[in-house]
C-alpha cells in the first residue's frame, strides 16, 4: 500500500459526532455539480493555479521585526513534499482540489519520538494531498476533534483534526467546511450563467450549420416522376460543383430561386458580458485571462484574488505543523510570492534605499521586499549608510564638541 500504510493509525474508541451550532450532523460528501465542463471556468482556475504554483513555502521564525529562515525537516518537506510531486506540482494540486470541493486536505506523515526532557518530537517525512469522498467530524470524551476521511477505494482513516492541513474556500455558513451549509460547493448561481452561456454557444453553432443548409429552390417547368427528379437534382449538384466562376448554367426547363437567409448571430458584447460574468465568480479579469494586463491590473488581481488565498495557505499549514508553544515563539509557514511581485523594480529599489540607508530594515527584510527567501547568514543583521548622522550629534561634526566654532578646522 506504500505511504497509505502510514495512515492506518489506531481508530479512537468512544468518539461521537462533533457538535455543530446549526444542529446538523457533521458528515459531508465531497462531490459537487460539475461546473468544470465550461472552458471559461477551466481557464479561470488555470490562471489562478498557474500563479499559486510560483509560491515559495518557507519555514520562518518571527523575532520582533526580524524574519529568520529555519532549516529543518519541515523545510525539507516543503521543498520536496513527497516522492511523487515537486513543490510546484504540490501547490497546483492543492489549489485544484480547493476549487473542486471548496476544501483541500493534506495529510502530513511523520515519525514521533521523546527527547531527553520528555517532550514529544516529530520529524516530518512527507505531505500528501488527498481527495476524500466523505468527511465525518468526531470528538472524543475530552472534546478533542477528529476527522474521518473515506476514499473512493473504500479506504478509511480517522485522524486528529489538528494533525491535518485543511484549507477552506468560501468558509461561511458551515461550522467545519467551506462552501454552503452542507459543505458543498455553492454553484447554483454560477450554473445558471453557465447554462445561459451554453445555450448562446449552441445558438451560434446552429446558425453556422444553417448557413450550409438549403440555399435555393429549382423549379422544373414540366411534370417529372420521382426518378427523373432525383436525376435532375444530381445533374444540378454536378453543375454547382463545376461552377468555378460562380455562375450556374440552366436550360429553359428549370428556374432557380435563391432563398434569402438573414442569420442573426449573438453580438460580441453579449458574449463578452456572459464571459465576464463567469470570470467575476473567480476574481479573474479578462485582461489577466488573456495575458494582456498592466502592473496596476495585476496588482488589483493579486490583492483581490491571490493574496487572501496565500494568507489562508500559510495559516492552514502553520496550525498542524507547529505546536502551540512553537507558534508562540514565532514559528510559521509563509508562502513567499517571489515571482508574483507587481511593484516595479524602480519603486522597490527606492523604498529599500530610503529605509535601508537609515538602518530601518534588516537585511532579510530587504530580500523579502523583493519576494526572495530570507537567508540564515543574514539573521539579525542591519546595515546603515555612513552618509547619515544622528540629529543630536550633527553640531559636534560641524562646529566641534562644545557647539562653538573650530578655528583650526576653519
Amino acid at each position: 500500500m506504500g505511504w497509505i500504510d502510514s495512515l492506518k493509525r489506531l481508530r479512537p474508541k468512544g468518539n461521537r459526532y462533533a457538535s455543530m451550532l446549526n444542529g446538523f450532523t457533521p458528515i459531508y460528501s465531497q462531490f459537487g455539480q460539475n461546473i468544470y465542463a465550461s472552458d471559461v471556468v477551466q481557464q479561470c482556475i488555470v490562471c489562478i493555479t498557474s500563479e499559486m504554483k510560483k509560491l515559495s513555502p518557507t519555514h520562518i521564525r518571527q523575532d520582533g521585526q526580524d524574519v529568520i529562515p529555519v532549516s529543518g525537516n519541515r523545510q525539507r518537506v516543503l521543498n520536496q513534499p513527497n516522492a511523487f510531486m515537486s513543490t510546484s506540482d504540490f501547490l497546483e494540486k492543492i489549489t485544484w482540489n480547493l476549487f473542486f470541493n471548496y476544501n483541500s486536505w493534506i495529510i502530513p506523515t511523520y515519525d514521533v519520538w521523546t527527547d531527553d526532557k520528555g517532550k514529544e518530537r516529530r520529524s516530518y517525512k512527507a505531505l500528501y494531498p488527498v481527495q476524500p469522498t466523505m468527511v465525518e467530524f468526531q470528538e472524543n470524551a475530552a472534546g478533542r476533534l477528529y476527522v474521518k476521511l473515506s476514499f473512493a477505494n473504500n479506504f478509511e482513516t480517522t485522524l486528529p483534526y489538528d494533525d491535518v492541513i485543511h484549507i477552506r474556500y468560501k468558509y461561511s455558513v458551515n461550522d467545519f467546511m467551506g462552501g454552503n451549509a452542507s459543505g458543498q460547493p455553492d454553484n447554483e448561481a454560477l450554473l445558471k450563467t453557465l447554462q445561459l452561456n451554453h445555450e448562446l454557444l449552441n445558438g451560434v453553432s446552429k446558425a453556422m450549420k444553417s448557413s450550409y443548409a438549403i440555399n435555393g429552390v429549382v423549379k422544373y417547368n414540366t411534370l417529372l416522376d420521382e426518378g427523373k427528379t432525383l436525376e435532375n437534382v444530381k445533374e444540378l449538384e454536378q453543375k454547382l460543383s463545376r461552377g468555378e466562376s460562380g455562375f450556374l448554367p440552366l436550360d429553359l426547363k428549370a428556374d432557380f430561386t435563391p432563398i434569402k437567409r438573414d442569420i442573426q448571430l449573438v453580438d460580441s458584447n453579449t458574449l463578452k458580458f456572459i464571459d465576464e460574468k463567469i470570470l467575476r465568480n473567480f476574481g479573474v479579469p479578462l485582461c489577466i485571462l488573456i495575458g494582456d494586463y498592466t502592473k496596476q491590473q495585476y496588482e488589483a488581481f493579486y490583492q483581490k484574488t491571490l493574496e487572501p488565498m496565500i494568507k489562508s495557505f500559510g495559516e492552514a499549514f502553520t496550525r498542524p505543523l507547529f505546536t502551540q508553544t512553537e507558534r508562540y515563539y514565532g514559528n510559521k509557514i509563509v508562502f513567499y510570492p517571489k515571482d508574483l511581485i507587481f511593484m516595479s523594480i524602480d519603486q522597490t529599489l527606492e523604498m529599500v534605499r530610503l529605509l535601508g540607508d537609515s538602518g530601518s530594515l534588516y537585511e532579510n527584510e530587504k530580500r523579502v521586499a523583493f519576494g526572495m527567501r530570507p537567508l540564515q547568514e543574514l539573521k539579525g543583521k542591519r546595515m546603515q549608510s555612513l552618509n547619515y548622522v544622528d540629529v543630536a550629534l550633527a553640531p559636534q561634526y560641524q562646529l566641534g564638541k562644545d557647539g562653538g566654532s573650530n578655528e583650526d578646522e576653519t
